[in-house]
């Protein structure tokens, strides 16, 4: 057995135990298999036999590694949920930032029960599902690898015998089995169709049981922290819950999202929301066969029994005949035969619109409180509350749409729509007068959008862009006429460079009806949003959105968007990018700015009585946002949270959450539990972060000046090219959005995902670190008072904790070995010897100016990280040969256009995803 993994095993313990074990079931089944030569390089379980050449590069090898890693992120992930729960047996507020834990933070604060529960009923967190394409395994091998978690969380269960114990194990060789044998990566580009089902899965799957988990654990935290129960009685009382999705109405740089995609995604949504709906009647019916007729309740609650039975007709009526003595059980029966949806085919079921149905979910949510009414006045108020009170719950949350789209589209695109529009309608002059200067387009949009008049009837014969984006928004149209606006999110303008960007969707919703004439003007039935991305946008967007909110089109938008907001509040979204300001300006201007704009831009939503709720498009690495969301709620600046949080989850990122019941509750327990209690610190606490970000300021102004020092350097993108595996991630099918926006070979096409995933890959990481240290040592020496301040700063602010801890993150994982290995691929020696010079020297100087942050090791300020990253690397470094060695093989053979080059490219394939397994994230 490796030196590292006893280390590792005697320091961690239990987790590892697991790892052992899945490891020795894993040399069984290679050996079943027929596979016994690969047994001496299952990595850990003994010492470990050096690959060859020809063993490092085989689909086999790379295979074996791969399952290990995934095997080894298993047994972590339910490690961390057994120590969590061991915490929880001493005292529920032992684990940070769950429920009870903020609790006792907030009473420490000396806040107590009431103003938690003033704000409590307030906040709204959306965590919204994209299918960005970081996740490189495929849904049927999530799936069994979903399986084989449970059953490793089966065998903590003590109360099997050793017979029972030896069919759990025999359960998860299978499993092995199955997965050794099925090709892991997409060969093809995954169809959005099927990125959508994997979507389904946690919508529908998983997310249902985890909000009853959820509820429950809020009444427990709220009885741990000795508050009145009776107070959390009323279940409208709960935080709200929503989830976005991404996938079929995503179409920025995504040609694949046609008009016909996006009405094939509603369809299926709002299917899925009646299967849920429908489970959860069926169930609701069963528990209330209490015997209690038409005489033992109320008149109001008869009336509406019967109205039900007159709407639906015979099968009303012989519900009422067959089982009028259990009345309750009735009238959630008739409920269910107003879902619009035919119940009896239980796989395949198909919408149908009746005369009879439900057309809103408000509708069912309003029997549902007159039930609930009644069963309390009848003396069963537990069942009530704890029964019906679910299905509410269930029903609010999910509606009749399971989970609101977004549209999103870039600025630059809709420009192009927009010419197109106003070419066929008033000609090519007009065209060129709108494109003359930004005034001229804004003096045609604020003219236009006066009246409620469409340019065209039919916009079948615009050109591409005109075409769909017209197309889009027709699909839109329909669905809000038909059903209600609930089933969307936003509408999202990417790179929003102006006002004249979000006036221009007005125009388009102006074109398929969907404005209204209100009395001050028109207003649009649903919600445009801004998306700044790049450090010049973040710098532009308070003026931008002070200039959009002053519009008269978007004052009566907000009004008329309000009448679902607690108190008609305003609000207004506001999406920020965290992958693009990064790839832009660096770790510490990404950082900074973003904290900045939002600080900003809350101010400019106070001034015009909006509230701003920010849209936080963070990804699954740091460069992209990712970190622990109770500590990323804690950096968010004073007042910008106010209850309401939006977060795209993405990829990979999706799995590592939200794979099981258990996962996926503690993660969104952190998000719920810490907007929470920041809404209420923030509400309660006037303190400012002057010194802190007068500090921030400088170190992101002087960061991103570093950090373009690097990428702007003439042969940066050729060492960029030949010492990433970047041609390789383009050139994968784990997403079905293409890798560049419009397939240029420029920086400024290049997706940050692709960008960051390259960089991650070669364990350079330079996106999440590169320029800290000259930062840091600049300050230190031209302003040692600042520096100091930082270090003091460190002791108790969440920013600035937050901030030099991800960095520690990103360069535990940063290898200078690897990186020279990566970059002996670059042809030109002159080229090669400075590039990696640069960046070595600003990586020593990182880690030196870190260490004397910090002060103390990483070995002892994060056990566990510290040697789960040792144990990954011991393995990791055959990996890197293998891709090292592929990658100049098949660049070669592309060179050359021999035979093998497709060979090549499916075991770098292969290579990618192993070592992304190994990481933990992708880009």
């Amino acid at each position: 057995m490796s030196t590292v993994f006893n280390q590792v095993r005697r320091f961690l313990g239990k987790p590892y135990d697991d790892l052992h074990f899945l490891l020795s079931c894993f040399k069984e089944v290679l050996e079943e298999s027929n596979k016994e030569e690969l047994v001496p390089f299952i990595p850990w379980l003994s010492e470990t036999k050096k690959p060859g050449p020809a063993d490092l590069i085989s689909n086999d090898y790379i295979h074996l590694m791969s399952m290990c890693f995934q095997l080894l992120n298993l047994a972590e992930v339910n490690g961390a949920v057994q120590s969590r729960r061991l915490k929880e047996e001493v005292d529920m507020a032992k684990v940070n930032g769950l429920w009870a834990n903020q609790f006792k933070m907030l009473k420490e604060q000396g806040i107590g029960e009431k103003e938690i529960l003033e704000e409590l009923p307030k906040v709204m967190i959306e965590p919204v599902l994209t299918a960005h394409p970081t996740e490189a395994k495929r849904a049927v091998v999530l799936h069994e690898y979903r399986k084989l978690y449970l059953l490793l969380v089966k065998r903590e269960n003590k109360m099997y015998t050793h017979i029972e114990q030896q069919e759990i194990r025999d359960e998860i060789k299978q499993i092995l089995h199955r997965l050794w044998h099925v090709g892991e990566i997409y060969i093809e580009k995954p169809r959005i169709e099927s990125e959508l089902d994997n979507i389904l899965h946690y919508l529908t799957n998983v997310f249902p049981g985890v909000l009853v988990i959820l509820d429950k654990r809020l009444r427990q935290a709220w009885k741990e922290s000795g508050f009145d129960m009776h107070l959390l009685d009323n279940v409208d009382l709960y935080p709200a819950f929503s989830f976005g999705n991404w996938v079929g109405g995503d179409r920025d740089g995504h040609p694949l999202v046609t008009p016909e995609i996006t009405r094939l995604t509603l369809q299926k949504l709002r299917i899925h929301a009646f299967y849920i709906i429908k489970n959860e009647l069926v169930e609701l019916a069963q528990k209330l066969s209490i015997y209690r007729n038409s005489s033992e309740v109320s008149d109001e609650f008869n009336k509406r029994v019967n109205e039900l039975v007159a709407e639906l007709g015979e099968p009303g009526e012989q519900e009422l005949r067959e089982h009028g003595e259990e009345i309750f059980k009735v009238f959630v029966d008739l409920l269910l035969k107003k879902i619009p949806i035919d119940l009896s085919r239980e796989f395949n079921m198909e919408l149908e619109d009746r005369t009879n149905s439900y057309r809103s979910s408000i509708d069912l949510v309003a029997d549902l409180n007159l039930l609930y009414a009644e069963l309390e006045a009848c003396q069963v108020g537990e069942v009530a509350r704890v029964d019906v009170g679910r299905a509410k719950r269930l029903v609010r949350i999910f509606g009749f749409h399971l989970a609101k789209l977004d549209i999103r589209q870039n600025s630059a695109y809709h420009e192009k729509a927009l010419n197109q529009l106003v070419t066929s309608s008033l000609g090519e002059e007009a065209a060129k007068d709108i494109d003359s200067s930004q005034e001229a387009k804004r003096s045609f949009l604020d003219g236009e959008l006066k009246i409620n008049r469409p340019f065209l009837v039919d916009h079948q014969n615009l050109e591409l862009e005109g075409k769909n984006v017209m197309g889009a928004m027709s699909v839109v149209a329909e669905h809000v006429h038909r059903y209600s606006p609930n089933a969307f999110g936003k509408l999202i303008v990417s790179m929003t460079r102006n006002t004249e960007d979000l006036l221009t969707v007005y125009l388009f919703m102006r074109e398929v009806g969907l404005m209204v004439k209100k009395e001050n003007g028109l207003a649009a039935m649903l919600p445009v949003v801004p998306l700044f991305e790049t450090i010049e946008d973040l710098k532009e967007s308070p003026g931008i959105l002070d200039d959009y909110l002053s519009h008269p089109v978007v004052q009566n938008s907000l009004k008329a968007q309000s009448w679902e907001n607690a108190g008609g509040e305003l609000i207004q979204d506001v999406m920020i990018g965290y992958s693009d300001s990064n790839k832009d300006g660096g770790i510490l201007a990404s950082t900074w700015f973003l904290h900045e704009a939002q600080k900003a831009l809350t101010e400019v939503g106070r001034k015009h009585g909006v509230s701003i709720r920010f849209f936080h498009g963070t990804g699954g690495s740091i460069s992209r946002g990712a970190g622990p969301a109770h500590w990323f709620v804690k950096t968010l600046p004073a007042g910008s949270i106010n209850g309401k949080f939006r977060v795209t989850e993405q990829g990979e990122t999706i799995e590592r959450k939200y794979a099981n019941l258990v996962n996926a509750a503690y993660n969104l327990e952190l998000m719920l539990a810490s907007v929470t209690a920041q809404t209420v610190l923030h509400k309660h606490s006037k303190a400012e972060r002057h010194e802190v970000e007068t500090l921030f300021r400088q170190l992101g102004d002087r960061g991103r000046f570093y950090y373009r020092q690097l990428i702007s350097d003439p042969d940066f993108i050729r060492f960029f090219e030949q010492a990433t595996p970047i041609d390789v991630i383009e050139s994968s099918k784990i997403g079905s959005r293409p890798a560049r926006r419009t397939g240029k070979r420029s920086m400024e096409d290049l997706r940050a995902i692709p960008w960051v995933f390259s960089w991650s890959q070669s364990r350079f990481n330079i996106t999440s670190w590169y320029g800290v240290g000259s930062t840091l040592h600049e300050m230190k020496t031209q302003k040692p008072d600042d520096y100091q301040k930082m270090i003091e700063l460190m002791e108790y602010d969440p920013f600035v904790r937050y901030v030099m801890t991800n960095l520690d993150s990103s360069l535990a994982s940063t290898d200078e070995q690897i990186m020279e290995k990566y970059a002996s691929m670059v042809e030109e020696p002159e080229i090669r010897k400075r590039i990696m010079g640069i960046i070595k020297k600003e990586l020593t100087l990182t880690r030196d100016m870190l260490a004397d942050v910090l002060q103390v090791p990483i070995e002892q300020r994060r056990k566990n990280h510290y040697y789960s990253t040792q144990l990954r690397a011991e393995a990791l470094n055959f990996l890197h040969d293998a891709q090292i060695e592929l990658l100049q093989k098949w660049r070669e053979s592309k060179k050359k256009k021999t035979p093998d080059e497709d060979d090549y490219l499916f075991a770098l394939l292969q290579c990618v995803n192993a070592i992304a397994n190994a990481l933990g994230a992708t880009g």
